[in-house]
């Protein structure tokens, strides 16, 4: 008797283990991202599939499409508006990723929107690194052509109450890492010096175009190298 009870105990105790072995192999639960997911933001007169090279060098190099969120707004609102919206969609992806913190990667007109969302609305609770790339930090003269029709424009002109409320005091706002990445033949933002940020990892990438700055793989490869 002792040593059938003995049988069906080691039967059981296999079973068992057995059962807790294939558990141990069955599919994760939900975790966090393994990068910080990244956030584009894009500048006038765009939209999402402005970052299309960049999201598939990202992928080559390791993210996954669930890291990688290029979203597109109305450009021609307030960029109050578009913080605010931003904001959301920030929210969005850490909930869908379960990580903490984002990065935020803009180009032209979306470093306006995405820096009021980090100096006005919290974000820089959200937010590990945030990259410009070609931004209109402090405004560019060149948005007076279009100042008059749209008011995301008439943010943009250099002067404009906007850009001066958002340059008032620290221009690099709490923890966040800061980089500003910008071409000496811009012609889109004048002058130059527009494009960098006080406190921040000004870059000079030489002589690329306004619209080429967000799609040249090596101002890609230095801006993964920033974020990772």
């Amino acid at each position: 008797m002792q040593r059938h009870k003995r049988r069906i105990a080691a039967t059981l105790s296999a079973a068992v283990s057995s059962i807790l072995l294939s558990l141990s192999f069955a599919a994760p639960a939900a975790h966090a991202a393994t990068h910080d997911p990244i956030v584009f933001v894009h500048g006038i007169s765009s939209s999402s599939s402005s970052w299309d090279d960049w999201v598939a060098d990202f992928k080559a190099d390791g993210y996954t499409a669930a890291e990688l969120d290029a979203w597109t707004y109305t450009w021609t609102q307030s960029n109050a508006t578009t913080a605010t919206q931003l904001a959301t969609e920030i929210q969005k992806v850490l909930a869908r990723t379960g990580a903490s913190k984002v990065d935020i990667v803009v180009h032209s007109m979306g470093a306006l929107s995405s820096r009021y969302y980090l100096k006005n609305l919290g974000g820089t609770a959200y937010v590990d690194d945030f990259v410009s790339v070609a931004g209109t930090n402090h405004g560019t003269g060149i948005a007076s052509l279009c100042s008059w029709l749209y008011t995301s424009c008439a943010q943009m002109v250099t002067g404009s109450s906007f850009v001066t409320a958002l340059n008032a005091g620290d221009e690099t706002p709490g923890s966040v890492n800061y980089a500003a990445y910008w071409s000496n033949c811009d012609a889109a933002i004048d002058p130059d010096s527009s494009a960098l940020l006080s406190g921040a990892t000004n870059v000079g990438v030489g002589c690329i175009s306004h619209d080429e700055m967000n799609n040249d793989h090596g101002v890609y490869q230095q801006v993964r190298d920033f974020i990772q």
